[in-house]
Protein backbone atom coordinates (compact mmCIF):
# COMPACT_ATOMS: atom_id res chain seq x y z
CA UNK A 1 0.00 0.00 0.00
CA UNK A 2 2.76 2.43 0.96
CA UNK A 3 4.83 1.42 -2.03
CA UNK A 4 1.84 1.98 -4.30
CA UNK A 5 1.30 5.51 -2.86
CA UNK A 6 4.93 6.50 -3.38
CA UNK A 7 4.86 5.21 -6.94
CA UNK A 8 1.65 7.12 -7.63
CA UNK A 9 3.15 10.34 -6.18
CA UNK A 10 6.28 10.04 -8.32
CA UNK A 11 4.17 9.49 -11.45
CA UNK A 12 2.00 12.55 -10.73
CA UNK A 13 5.06 14.74 -10.08
CA UNK A 14 6.71 13.59 -13.29
CA UNK A 15 3.51 14.28 -15.20
CA UNK A 16 3.24 17.82 -13.82
CA UNK A 17 6.86 18.58 -14.72
CA UNK A 18 6.33 17.34 -18.27
CA UNK A 19 3.27 19.52 -18.63
CA UNK A 20 4.95 22.65 -17.15
CA UNK A 21 8.69 22.48 -17.98
CA UNK A 22 9.23 26.06 -16.83
CA UNK A 23 7.75 26.63 -13.37
CA UNK A 24 9.00 30.19 -13.17
CA UNK A 25 6.89 33.01 -14.51
CA UNK A 26 8.22 34.27 -17.82
CA UNK A 27 8.72 38.07 -17.90
CA UNK A 28 8.56 39.63 -21.30
CA UNK A 29 11.30 42.11 -22.30
CA UNK A 30 8.73 44.89 -22.72
CA UNK A 31 7.86 44.57 -19.02
CA UNK A 32 11.44 45.24 -17.87
CA UNK A 33 12.65 48.69 -16.80
CA UNK A 34 14.43 50.69 -19.49
CA UNK A 35 17.78 50.34 -17.67
CA UNK A 36 17.60 46.52 -17.86
CA UNK A 37 16.47 46.13 -21.48
CA UNK A 38 19.96 46.59 -22.88
CA UNK A 39 21.32 44.06 -20.41
CA UNK A 40 18.92 41.32 -21.58
CA UNK A 41 20.00 41.78 -25.18
CA UNK A 42 23.65 41.16 -24.37
CA UNK A 43 25.25 37.80 -24.77
CA UNK A 44 26.52 36.44 -21.46
CA UNK A 45 30.04 35.79 -22.73
CA UNK A 46 30.23 39.27 -24.27
CA UNK A 47 29.17 40.81 -20.98
CA UNK A 48 31.88 38.94 -19.06
CA UNK A 49 34.46 39.92 -21.66
CA UNK A 50 33.58 43.60 -21.33
CA UNK A 51 33.78 43.40 -17.56
CA UNK A 52 37.22 41.83 -17.67
CA UNK A 53 38.48 44.50 -20.07
CA UNK A 54 37.15 47.33 -17.92
CA UNK A 55 38.72 45.96 -14.77
CA UNK A 56 42.12 45.47 -16.43
CA UNK A 57 42.39 49.09 -17.61
CA UNK A 58 43.45 51.32 -14.69
CA UNK A 59 41.41 54.46 -14.33
CA UNK A 60 43.42 57.69 -14.20
CA UNK A 61 43.85 59.04 -10.67
CA UNK A 62 42.58 62.57 -10.38
CA UNK A 63 44.10 64.37 -7.41
CA UNK A 64 41.88 66.80 -5.56
CA UNK A 65 44.78 68.39 -3.72
CA UNK A 66 46.02 71.77 -4.79
CA UNK A 67 49.62 72.02 -5.90
CA UNK A 68 51.83 73.49 -3.23
CA UNK A 69 53.78 76.51 -4.38
CA UNK A 70 56.61 77.94 -2.33
CA UNK A 71 58.84 80.93 -2.87
CA UNK A 72 62.48 80.33 -2.00
CA UNK A 73 64.37 83.46 -1.07
CA UNK A 74 68.00 83.77 -2.04
CA UNK A 75 68.44 87.30 -0.72
CA UNK A 76 66.61 89.72 1.52
CA UNK A 77 65.04 92.94 0.22
CA UNK A 78 67.18 96.05 0.25
CA UNK A 79 66.17 99.68 -0.22
CA UNK A 80 69.26 100.55 -2.27
CA UNK A 81 70.03 97.69 -4.70
CA UNK A 82 71.94 100.09 -6.96
CA UNK A 83 74.79 100.32 -4.43
CA UNK A 84 75.94 96.87 -5.51
CA UNK A 85 78.12 97.13 -8.60
CA UNK A 86 77.26 93.64 -9.83
CA UNK A 87 75.26 90.60 -8.80
CA UNK A 88 78.41 89.07 -7.35
CA UNK A 89 78.60 91.92 -4.84
CA UNK A 90 75.14 91.23 -3.39
CA UNK A 91 75.64 89.89 0.14
CA UNK A 92 74.98 86.19 0.57
CA UNK A 93 72.52 85.60 3.36
CA UNK A 94 72.76 82.49 5.49
CA UNK A 95 69.91 80.01 5.50
CA UNK A 96 69.24 81.04 9.09
CA UNK A 97 68.71 84.66 8.07
CA UNK A 98 66.42 83.69 5.19
CA UNK A 99 64.37 81.41 7.44
CA UNK A 100 64.14 84.10 10.12
CA UNK A 101 62.89 86.61 7.55
CA UNK A 102 60.28 84.16 6.23
CA UNK A 103 59.11 83.52 9.79
CA UNK A 104 58.87 87.27 10.43
CA UNK A 105 56.49 87.67 7.49
CA UNK A 106 54.43 84.78 8.82
CA UNK A 107 54.30 86.33 12.29
CA UNK A 108 53.18 89.65 10.82
CA UNK A 109 50.28 87.84 9.16
CA UNK A 110 49.40 85.96 12.35
CA UNK A 111 49.31 89.26 14.23
CA UNK A 112 47.17 90.63 11.37
CA UNK A 113 49.59 93.47 10.67
CA UNK A 114 49.54 95.16 7.29
CA UNK A 115 53.35 95.43 7.30
CA UNK A 116 56.36 93.49 8.50
CA UNK A 117 57.93 95.69 11.16
CA UNK A 118 60.98 95.40 13.38
CA UNK A 119 58.85 93.63 15.98
CA UNK A 120 58.07 90.92 13.40
CA UNK A 121 61.75 90.66 12.49
CA UNK A 122 62.50 90.09 16.17
CA UNK A 123 59.89 87.33 16.33
CA UNK A 124 61.36 85.72 13.22
CA UNK A 125 64.83 85.66 14.79
CA UNK A 126 63.46 84.03 17.95
CA UNK A 127 61.42 81.45 16.05
CA UNK A 128 64.39 80.42 13.90
CA UNK A 129 66.14 79.75 17.19
CA UNK A 130 69.53 78.47 16.04
CA UNK A 131 71.22 81.79 15.24
CA UNK A 132 73.52 83.53 17.72
CA UNK A 133 71.13 86.42 18.34
CA UNK A 134 68.26 84.07 19.18
CA UNK A 135 70.39 82.02 21.56
CA UNK A 136 71.63 85.18 23.25
CA UNK A 137 68.12 86.56 23.65
CA UNK A 138 66.75 83.30 25.01
CA UNK A 139 69.64 83.07 27.46
CA UNK A 140 68.84 86.56 28.73
CA UNK A 141 65.18 85.75 29.30
CA UNK A 142 63.81 87.36 26.15
CA UNK A 143 61.47 84.61 25.02
CA UNK A 144 58.99 84.36 22.18
CA UNK A 145 55.99 84.52 24.51
CA UNK A 146 57.24 87.64 26.28
CA UNK A 147 57.94 89.43 23.01
CA UNK A 148 54.47 88.64 21.68
CA UNK A 149 52.87 89.95 24.86
CA UNK A 150 54.86 93.18 24.69
CA UNK A 151 53.96 93.67 21.03
CA UNK A 152 50.25 93.44 21.84
CA UNK A 153 50.71 95.87 24.74
CA UNK A 154 52.61 98.33 22.56
CA UNK A 155 50.64 98.15 19.32
CA UNK A 156 47.32 96.83 20.58
CA UNK A 157 45.23 94.00 19.21
CA UNK A 158 44.61 94.05 15.50
CA UNK A 159 41.21 93.78 13.86
CA UNK A 160 40.32 90.09 13.75
CA UNK A 161 38.46 90.59 10.46
CA UNK A 162 41.47 92.15 8.74
CA UNK A 163 43.19 89.90 6.21
CA UNK A 164 46.83 90.92 5.72
CA UNK A 165 48.65 90.38 2.41
CA UNK A 166 50.50 87.14 1.80
CA UNK A 167 53.84 88.96 2.05
CA UNK A 168 53.35 92.06 4.20
CA UNK A 169 55.73 94.78 2.96
CA UNK A 170 58.49 95.99 5.22
CA UNK A 171 58.06 99.13 7.23
CA UNK A 172 60.67 101.85 6.82
CA UNK A 173 62.27 100.91 10.14
CA UNK A 174 62.40 97.22 9.24
CA UNK A 175 63.93 97.99 5.85
CA UNK A 176 66.61 100.14 7.49
CA UNK A 177 67.32 97.34 9.96
CA UNK A 178 67.94 94.94 7.07
CA UNK A 179 70.11 97.49 5.27
CA UNK A 180 72.13 98.01 8.42
CA UNK A 181 72.45 94.25 8.75
CA UNK A 182 74.02 94.21 5.29
CA UNK A 183 76.63 96.60 6.64
CA UNK A 184 77.12 94.31 9.68
CA UNK A 185 75.44 96.74 12.08
CA UNK A 186 73.27 95.06 14.70
CA UNK A 187 70.95 97.92 15.54
CA UNK A 188 67.63 99.46 14.59
CA UNK A 189 65.96 102.81 15.03
CA UNK A 190 65.36 103.86 18.62
CA UNK A 191 61.71 104.65 17.93
CA UNK A 192 60.92 101.38 16.15
CA UNK A 193 58.60 98.85 17.85
CA UNK A 194 61.27 96.17 17.84
CA UNK A 195 63.71 98.41 19.70
CA UNK A 196 61.05 99.36 22.24
CA UNK A 197 60.14 95.72 22.88
CA UNK A 198 63.79 94.81 23.44
CA UNK A 199 64.28 97.77 25.76
CA UNK A 200 61.21 96.79 27.77
CA UNK A 201 62.56 93.26 28.16
CA UNK A 202 65.95 94.50 29.37
CA UNK A 203 67.98 94.38 26.17
CA UNK A 204 70.04 97.57 26.55
CA UNK A 205 72.99 99.03 24.66
CA UNK A 206 75.45 97.09 26.81
CA UNK A 207 73.95 93.77 25.79
CA UNK A 208 73.76 94.92 22.19
CA UNK A 209 77.50 95.65 22.22
CA UNK A 210 78.16 92.27 23.83
CA UNK A 211 76.19 90.51 21.11
CA UNK A 212 77.96 92.53 18.45
CA UNK A 213 81.38 91.58 19.85
CA UNK A 214 80.38 87.90 19.83
CA UNK A 215 79.25 88.05 16.22
CA UNK A 216 82.28 89.99 15.02
CA UNK A 217 84.84 87.67 16.61
CA UNK A 218 87.47 85.92 14.48
CA UNK A 219 86.22 82.89 12.62
CA UNK A 220 82.56 83.53 13.48
CA UNK A 221 80.14 81.83 11.08
CA UNK A 222 76.40 81.96 11.77
CA UNK A 223 74.98 79.90 8.94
Amino acid sequence: MAAHSVTSLQWKTHSIINQRPNLRKTIHKSQLPHSLKSYTSLNHSTFLKNCSLQSSIPSPHVSTRRPVSATVLSSLPTANPERFVSADKVPKWSWRAIKAFAMSELEARKLKHANTGTESLLLGVLIEGTNLAAKYLWTNGITLLKVREEIVKLLGKADMYFFPPEQPPLTESAQKALDWAVDHKLKSEVDSPGHKVLATLGFNDEKAKELESLSSGPGFVDG
